[in-house]
């Protein structure tokens, strides 16, 4: 199933793009279109590695295909550079949502970090607004051109910081004001969510949803304490959770697999894997089972019965869309339209929403696929 020029794939005679889909695990700092970066960096006056769009998308792809998370975080200093101003985050959150309408999104939590955007003397505060004014203005663009999309935030904490509990504060704050969620974010390894703890705590007190990277640089342990410090609904990729997973035998299409109790926990509560396979890749969190999307244990996941999802993670670093990671995976593991539409449900079911609303999302996937 080659993905056409025009970005889009099709499957079963459909065409991929036009399909309606979630995007649970979409980074803003790590969405931004190439030529927005040219522009705003100039006005900012900040220096760029390439200043033609075709260029700086291949330099970011380059950087990011390191097979290191640490490696791959370190594109950010550009795109957090030109999103220090109130103009830059609405610019960059109205595009987004434009681009995440183009590509078949209905409804999207995009995540970020106030903290990294504080630079040129904006305040927390003020950085979710500039956002949400973006996001706002990108639902009402979308609506204009006859479609309907939307869009919450999932605040994020830097998890090497120490400015999780005043995060946590702000994400409690914004919930009647864009803020749909929580999320930790930055170096994964060595900095578990532990270590964020009372921000965790006032949360669950607060009733609010936290979904929690762990399983993509970490292993079982980090997912551990997603779970039980972070009370996580969701895992962030999640993808190391196949090491608590023992292939016992492969008999054609049958394979048999012994579980460990945390994998059985995540599978058997339905907590949700926001799994990015280009990202996998690129930032070698998949490197103990291989180096190819065949070696990714996606597929393992999603026919022992886990409640998998497929996400971007960085449109920007991956140069993807959801459109492209859909179309991937179906290639690979020969998927069909129903397997395309079971993905879609599981997000919609997980989304951070009312049940209500979830149910309704629930119902446009299932007329959009069956139309």
């Amino acid at each position: 199933m080659p993905i056409e020029q025009n970005g889009d794939a099709v499957i079963d005679g459909v065409s991929i793009r036009r399909l309606p889909k979630i995007s649970l695990h979409d980074h803003l700092d790590g969405a931004l279109r190439p030529q927005t970066i040219i522009e705003l960096a100039d006005e900012v006056g900040l220096e760029v590695p390439e200043h033609e769009a075709e260029a700086l998308g291949d330099w970011f792809a380059d950087k990011s295909d390191s097979g290191s998370l640490v490696e791959y975080l370190k594109t950010f200093d550009l795109t957090t550079g030109v999103m220090q101003t109130r103009e830059g985050l609405t610019r960059v959150a109205r595009e987004l949502v434009e681009d995440l309408a183009a590509d078949g999104v209905i409804y999207g939590e995009v995540r970020w970090a106030p903290e990294q955007h504080l630079a040129r003397g904006l305040s927390l505060e003020e950085v979710v607004e500039a956002v949400q004014e973006g996001i706002e203005e990108g639902e009402d663009a979308v609506e204009r051109s006859g479609r309907d999309i939307r869009v919450g935030q999932l605040i994020s904490s830097m998890r090497h910081t120490d400015r999780s509990l005043e995060i946590a504060q702000l994400a409690v704050a914004f919930r009647n004001r864009g803020a749909v969620g929580f999320d930790i974010a930055g170096p994964e390894d060595g900095f578990p969510p532990s270590r964020l703890r009372p921000a965790f705590d006032y949360l669950a007190s607060e009733f609010f949803p936290t979904t929690v990277h762990a399983g993509e640089a970490a292993g079982l342990d980090s997912i551990r304490s997603a779970l039980i410090d972070g009370r996580a609904l969701r895992l962030g990729h999640g993808v190391r959770l196949a090491e608590d997973l023992d292939v016992v035998s492969r008999e054609g299409d049958e394979v048999l697999v012994h579980f460990g109790d945390l994998a059985r926990w995540v599978r058997d509560r339905e907590i949700t894997l926001e799994l990015s396979p280009s990202s996998n890749l690129q930032t070698g969190a998949i490197e103990q089972w291989g180096t190819t999307l065949a070696d990714h244990p996606f597929d393992l996941l999603y026919q022992l019965g886990f409640s998998v999802t497929v996400n971007v993670d960085n449109r920007t670093m991956s140069r993807t869309s959801l459109t492209r990671e859909l179309a991937l995976l179906a290639e690979t593991f020969e998927y069909d339209l129903a397997d395309l539409e079971t993905f879609q449900l599981n997000a919609a079911a997980a989304a951070f929403l009312p049940v209500e609303e979830r149910e309704e999302l629930i119902e446009l996937i299932a007329e959009g696929f069956d139309a």
